[in-house]
Order: C-alpha cells, then structure tokens, then sequence
C-alpha cells in the first residue's frame, strides 16, 4: 500500500462535521431528484415525448436537480471544502 494513499484515506476521515455536510450536499441532491423522478415519472416527459419539443424534453425538473447536485459535488464543493479546511487549519493554530 502506498503512504500517498493512506494519507488521503486518513486526511478524509478527519475532516470537520461542516466539511462532510458539504461534501455530501452533492450526492444528497442527486438522490433527491433521483427520489422526485421515481415519486413522479409524469414530470420526465422524456417517458412520453408525444408532440413535445426539445426544450420540454431537456429541461425536466427532476434532471435538473440532479445535474446540479452533480455540477456542485465536481465543481463547487472542492474549492469550499479546502477554503474551510484552511481557515479552520489556521485556527488551530
């Protein structure tokens, strides 16, 4: 096993409660829209395209709450995680 790798692994088990509610406001979105797309099907006309455009088609609620869960666990959530793991670095010093 690598030290690289056991670092990682240790440096994710530490991290703060606000660092992990963070990180998990991602992955929680996309199974809420997956969750909202299971309760109610007839939202995703994707099912049922019958005379429908390709706005209707591509912009369904519950894709989109799942696309933003997605975009804010890749692309948001890593630049907050490691603002707040430094300010709270520094206050511990």
């Amino acid at each position: 096993m690598s030290t690289q790798v056991a670092t990682e692994i240790s440096a994710i088990a530490h991290r703060s409660i606000r660092a992990r509610a963070i990180a998990s406001l991602g992955p929680l979105t996309v199974v809420g829209g997956a969750v909202w797309a299971i309760l109610q099907p007839y939202r995703i006309t994707l099912l049922h395209p019958h005379g429908q455009g390709f706005w209707w088609l591509a912009v369904e609620p519950p894709l989109l709450v799942v696309l933003v869960g997605v975009v804010f666990q890749l692309l948001i959530a890593p630049g907050v995680i490691s603002d707040l793991e430094e300010v709270e670095d520094a206050a511990a010093r």
